[in-house]
């Protein structure tokens, strides 16, 4: 079994965010970036099933930026066999990294596609999907348990009234729920080590691609200030300010 795993380069989720001036996006210059955190999840299972003797070859494949290569980097030092770094210069939409991930899973042919469900910075949720429509290729979001079967896969999913738990066929497309395992840390022989791993290098116009956002980004603000809180002396003044100020019952 081959397994092509998706990772994407955001800011690191211990930073806080800030707003440009001009309100044209966030700042990023001299920020803290890292994988996405559900991306490491699907590295690890990934990794994990490797181990198992289940799978032969993990490949993990990024899109963006030069910089993008050390989350691709990253994924080599925790496990992965070879690495694809798809450069597109500038904000990548959903549907464009699906159409990019369509190309290079015909190329590479693998059984399993595992990406993080969403990731922190945009927060679409919607590239798995995408995917697995374009494949034409069963899908099984928000994956938090995992289990390899001969042609199929069991999987657990984190749903709004608890669990679910489903069969899909391989190949297939998962996305990777944070409750699915422990991400490991890279040691330092490991990331030593993944600087000598292979590591393709893609431009996404030789792809015959077109990466244009669709969605125009007119401004960026920041949330509103939340207002203090207040004590009450009794239950009546609260339900006073409630029906009255808040205006909720």
């Amino acid at each position: 079994m081959k397994i092509l795993v998706a990772v994407k380069r955001v800011i690191d989720y211990n930073v806080q965010i800030r707003v440009k001036e001009d309100n044209s996006g966030v700042v990023t210059e001299n920020v803290k970036m890292s994988t996405n955190p559900p991306d490491d999840n699907a590295i690890e299972e990934a990794v994990k099933i490797k181990e198992s003797g289940k799978a032969k070859e993990i490949v993990a494949v990024t899109i963006g930026e030069d910089k993008a290569q050390e989350t691709v980097r990253k994924a080599l030092a925790v496990g992965a066999d070879r690495g694809i770094h798809v450069k597109v210069d500038g904000l990548v939409e959903p549907l464009a990294v699906s159409k990019i991930l369509k190309n290079i899973v015909e190329k590479e042919k693998p059984d399993l596609v595992f990406m993080g469900k969403q990731a922190i910075d945009d927060d679409c949720n919607q590239t798995g999907q995408m995917l697995s429509a374009l494949l034409k290729w069963p899908q099984a979001t928000f994956a938090s348990k995992i289990e390899v079967k001969e042609k199929t896969l069991e999987v657990t999913r984190e749903v709004d009234e608890g669990l679910e738990t489903i069969e899909v066929n391989v190949p297939a497309i998962i996305t990777c729920d944070l409750r699915l395992n422990e991400p490991r840390y890279a040691s330092l022989p490991n990331i030593m080590k993944a600087k000598k791993k292979p590591l393709e290098l893609i431009n996404a116009t030789d792809l015959g691609i077109d990466t244009k956002p669709r969605i125009e980004q007119i401004k960026v603000e920041e949330p509103p200030k939340r207002k203090a809180g207040i004590k009450v002396a009794n239950v009546a003044e609260l339900v006073n300010k409630l029906k009255n100020e808040a205006k909720v019952i």
